[in-house]
């Protein structure tokens, strides 16, 4: 078996629980763009093009209360910004001269817990892991925000409550093995957790975008943890 194929294979099957997570939010998902009067095979579109929670629920927002287009163009860039930040940290994880057309495709699987466990690889990233999760975790996605747009409209409240907290539940299983294994990463998880609690209390800070709280938290955040506990040259990444 080459490597290609092992990496593959491995992809698919760290990606199978961030499928299951993306199915239950995304169906979330739909019933909002339902409301929000977009076609199911429309909501369907903008999940596959798109593969961001935040930035999608800002769209649909945006259309129900029947924004400009600049609006929503300024507002997906702003909440969607910390990307580019995950998307140059992954570009430092791929072998030297590695091609443009890996890169360009990694650049469309860069969501939150692709992300995560693409960090979380050891050693140098191969694109083909990332190919495999998103085998899985985009169609996922995208088939729960169509059918969620269909038919998610009948569900009761509470059914619609419980499908919304799935994403949290796979959150806390990306961070928390690696917070096991390294004291560092746990301290900086807590930090984290605790900065963005005083964001969403302290006035002004609790006005700024999600998308923008995001990019602040991590560029500081991971900015300082570089400088305390920097990776010397030849250690692992």
């Amino acid at each position: 078996m080459s490597e290609n194929t092992s990496q593959y294979k491995k992809g698919l099957k760290d990606g199978i629980p961030i499928a299951l997570g993306y199915f239950a939010v995304s169906f979330t998902l739909g019933i909002a763009a339902k409301k929000a009067g977009l076609l199911p095979w429309q909501a369907a579109l903008m999940s596959f093009a798109m593969l961001a929670s935040a930035g999608e629920f800002a769209v649909i927002t945006i259309i129900a209360s029947s924004g400009s287009y600049l609006q929503m163009f300024l507002t997906t860039i702003i909440v969607n910004l910390r990307y580019l930040l995950m998307s140059c940290s992954l570009s430092q994880k791929l072998k030297p001269g590695e091609k443009l057309h890996h890169r360009f495709f990694i650049a469309y699987s860069v969501t939150d817990e692709i992300f995560g466990i693409s960090s979380n690889a050891e050693g140098r990233l191969n694109p083909f892991y990332n190919y495999g999760a998103t085998t899985v975790a985009s169609p996922a996605w995208t088939i729960g925000t169509f059918l969620g747009a269909a038919v998610g409209a009948i569900l009761p409240s509470w059914a619609e409550n419980a499908l919304s907290v799935a994403l949290y539940g796979m959150f806390l299983a990306i961070v928390i093995p690696e917070s096991k294994k390294n004291k560092v990463i746990a301290g900086i998880v807590l930090v984290s957790f605790a900065s963005s609690f005083a964001f969403s209390k302290i006035p002004f800070l609790c006005d700024i975008s999600s998308g923008m709280k995001i990019t602040i938290l991590t560029v500081v955040i991971a900015g300082i943890a570089a400088l305390i506990f920097p990776i010397k040259e030849g250690e692992s990444e």
